[in-house]
């Protein structure tokens, strides 16, 4: 029972790690961005990226922003969890063979 719970675990923290990575990600590129745009010179740059992405966003939320990043968050979570049931199943069957 006790592999049972660690691979549930192990499961569970995979997902939900790669479902919070890309809302932190574009948080953090979008904060970044924002605040470069109090940098002289670069008011003009930091107006137009942000919009880019939001718009980009906005293409997989159907219309907005924050539903296509959403859609995005579960995605990544979807395949990492994916990911660590391949690796799972890869160690068990390295483990027999050996």
């Amino acid at each position: 029972m006790s592999i049972f719970t660690s691979f549930l675990r192990s499961l569970l923290l995979t997902a939900v790690f790669s479902f919070i990575a890309p809302m932190f990600l574009v948080g953090g590129i979008l904060v970044c961005l924002c605040v470069s745009g109090f940098i002289p010179g670069l008011q003009g740059l930091t107006e137009d990226i942000p919009s880019q992405i939001l718009h980009f966003l906005a293409t997989f939320g159907t219309g907005s922003p924050v539903n296509g990043l959403l859609v995005i968050s579960l995605t990544f979570g979807f395949v990492g969890g994916l990911f660590d049931i391949y690796a799972y199943y890869r160690y068990q069957i390295l483990r027999i063979d050996s």
